[in-house]
Formats: structure tokens, sequence, C-alpha cells
């Protein structure tokens, strides 16, 4: 399976989507949302956050699930943790197998469910579920799923409406992940072959580099033992030779 993103880049992600957002839940979040980071391009692959947030003054959201489209399955879906959340992640048999990189793929994840260890989201906060996903439809503008949020006092909030073209927004809507054109070259799924090039590339140079310091190192090692082999030696003779010429005298 392809990586999505660099380790690097994914661990960022963690680190900011692992704590709630201290922010005032207005009514433009006021539904759970879908938000790419970066660009969900159609048959590429994404890291996407799920925005759920607290509409309740009296109750803490306790328990997300966010059901997966089963016309378009995805091959890959992969939940970063968050602390305080337990992760459980459902997968379905698939009526027809999808093919992905020369493989056979024979069920797909259905559901991802998001349940709280701790207090979950207080009233007046959000919180975001990050999750790796792929292979993206190529055929399609969006993909849509369908959220259910359960609060601490057993309030169920279905988020499973999808709005029709044209037609006001419903009262709960579904999470809507808007995909971009793949790009030109048909590099769909970002850059990462090139950059795992620099990246190999750039080891390749920090290797040589190494190893001409440590070439380097020992050659410097070894011009000094043998300059200092040289001044002993040296040193010697010349004591030799002073022995020898004040015995001269004696032996007349």
């Amino acid at each position: 399976m392809k990586p999505v993103l660099k380790a690097s880049r994914l661990a960022a992600a963690a680190a900011v989507a692992g704590s709630a957002v201290l922010v005032l839940c207005s009514p433009a979040f006021a539904h759970v949302t879908v938000q790419p980071e970066g660009t969900a391009a159609k048959g590429g692959y994404a890291v996407v956050n799920f925005r759920v947030p607290n509409e309740r003054d009296n109750a803490s959201t306790t328990k997300l699930e966010i059901n997966f489209p089963t016309d378009t399955p995805l091959s890959s879906v992969l939940p970063q943790p968050v602390p305080g959340w337990k992760i459980d992640v459902t997968k379905s048999k698939l009526a027809k197998p999808l093919e992905v990189h020369g493989q056979q793929i024979s069920e797909a994840v259905s559901k991802v469910t998001w349940t709280a260890t701790a207090e979950g989201i207080k009233p007046g906060f959000l919180q975001q579920f990050p999750v790796s996903m792929g292979v993206l439809p190529e055929k399609a503008d969006q993909v849509v799923f369908k959220a259910i949020q359960t609060y601490s006092n057993k309030e169920v909030v279905r988020w499973i409406e999808v709005q029709a073209e044209g037609a006001e927004e419903p009262e709960n809507p579904a999470p809507v992940l808007a995909l971009a054109d793949a790009s030109e070259d048909g590099h769909s799924h970002g850059s990462s072959t090139e950059e795992a090039s620099e990246e190999s590339d750039d080891a390749k140079a920090a290797a040589a580099t190494t190893e001409a310091s440590d070439s380097s190192g020992g050659s410097d090692t070894t011009a000094r033992v043998l300059g200092v082999v040289g001044i002993v030696v040296g040193a010697a003779g010349v004591g030799y030779g002073v022995l020898a010429g004040r015995r001269r005298p004696d032996a007349s």
C-alpha cells in the first residue's frame, strides 16, 4: 500500500489533531464536517479530519461513528490515534472485489467508531479525528460519509441527510468531502514517489559524507601515529649519537 504522506507530516498532523480545539462552536460549525489536509484529489490518497463540535450545554460527546460509502469503497482507511479515544474499525465483504496496485481487495472498511475513554468532547469544544484514506474515486466529485454522534446523556444525532443539488442544507447534513481534479501529470496522490527519491538521494549523500569523514578521520589518525613514531625514532637516533660521541675519548 502506498504511503500517503511522509512520517514527519503524519506526526505533525497527529500532534495538532490529538487534542480538542479550544474554541466555542459557532453556528457555521454546528454539525459534523470533514476537511482534507491539503488537497483530496480524485484517484489519490488524502488525510482528512472529521470535525465534531459539541452542540449541547449539559452533555459531552462520547462516541462518533463514521460510515464509509459502499458504492465507492476505499481500499485503505487508517485512523490516527487520538488521546482519550478508543478506535474500532469495521470491515465488510465487497460485492465486487477491488483491484489496487495489482492486488485484489475483497473487503474494505465500512465504519470507524471512536469511543471516549475519558470526558469526551465537553460543551463549547470540538474535536478533530484524522483519517488517512484512499484510493479516492476517480469519477466522482465528492465522497459522502454518514456520521452518528452520541452524547453522555444517551442522546443520538444522525448526520446522514444528503443535500440535493440546488436545495437548502438539510437539518442534519452528512459530512461531504469535495474532490479536486487529478493533476495533469496524472499524479493524483501527490509527489510521494518524488519525495521518496529525494529522501533516498539525501540519505546516500549523508552516507557518503559520513564515509568520507570516517576515511578522513582514519587518515588523520594514521598520520599522527606515524608522526609520533618518527619523533621517537629520531630522538632515539640523537641519543645514540650523543652516547657514541662520549665513548670515543674514553677509548683513546
